[in-house]
């Protein structure tokens, strides 16, 4: 496994393995877990090499101090990613090699997906996700990328980015991998106390109970259960629950045939914020 700190000699690097080798790529923040393996894993069966990049990236943060306590582990990323079987190149790169000057995000205009559910409760959000992805993906010129369902809105803002930036690059969803109570594997996750930890099944037992009575119970009603289950526990503050078109991300108020609707979730756990979502029908 290599490591590469500049994106200069990372590109070096890949132009030579380019002539042989089918690239993947997994852009991560670091902290990895068992869900960012998967990733590298299903990128690894289908390329020849695969480059993960380790970067926690300011401009996708509304909120300072969220971006000061976001978990950084880079030597145990390492010890990670070494333990896989196949080709496997790390950029661990410093701000300054991917924002030259000004550490600013570019505006974006992803046909209204920006403006649902994360784009209403962290302004900016996905501008910094943009520009960081695209800066990447320029760097990398992978042939395919990889990304969690667990970020289920990033993962349509990425493939609108694509196509809004004309990258041929073949961006693949991959499933969401869950501890053993339920909880949606996160790097936030280490920034909870062992009691949150256990109460958080609550986070995907409620998500199941709606995916369960989907087809008999109107949104209305199962935005009301929602609010009901936090209601009951006071531990954990429900900032949203939506249930939306899967292709538009936008609000559904009732359930058209022929659309697939996925409910989305993001909950605190006192400073820590905790997203999921699944699919209804």
């Amino acid at each position: 496994m290599v490591i590469h700190t500049q994106k200069k000699l990372l590109v070096q690097a890949l132009s030579s393995a380019k002539k042989n080798d089918k690239i993947g790529f997994v852009p991560t923040m670091g902290a990895l877990h068992k869900g960012h393996i998967s990733l590298v894993k299903k990128a690894l069966e289908e390329n020849d090499l695969v480059v993960v990049s380790i970067f926690v990236n300011p401009t996708q943060f509304n909120n300072s101090a969220d971006l000061q306590k976001y978990p950084r582990t880079p030597e145990d990323d390492i010890s990670l990613l070494k333990n896989l079987n196949g080709k496997v190149m790390v950029y661990l790169p410093e701000i300054s090699d991917l924002y030259e000057g000004s550490v600013s995000a570019k505006n974006y205009n992803f046909g209204g997906l920006e403006n649902e559910m994360e784009g209403k409760h962290r302004k900016g959000h996905f501008d910094g996700v943009g520009t960081i992805v695209n800066k990447l993906f320029r760097i990398v010129k992978p042939d395919a990328a990889y990304f969690g369902e667990k970020d289920f809105q990033q993962l349509q803002i990425v493939k609108k980015l694509a196509t809004i930036e004309k990258l041929p690059i073949r961006i693949v969803g991959c499933p969401i991998l869950r501890e053993n109570n339920g909880l949606a594997m996160s790097s936030r996750n280490k920034r909870l106390s062992a009691k949150q930890f256990e109460e958080s099944a609550i986070i995907y037992k409620t998500l199941k109970e709606v995916r369960e009575k989907f087809n008999t119970a109107s949104i209305a009603g199962l935005n009301a259960l929602v609010a009901e289950r936090f209601l009951q526990n006071p531990n954990f503050k429900l900032e949203y629950f939506e249930i939306a078109n899967e292709k538009t991300l936008k609000t559904a108020k009732r359930k058209n045939k022929g659309s697939k609707f996925r409910a989305f979730i993001a909950v605190f756990a006192d400073e820590v914020r905790l997203i999921d979502n699944i699919p209804l029908n």
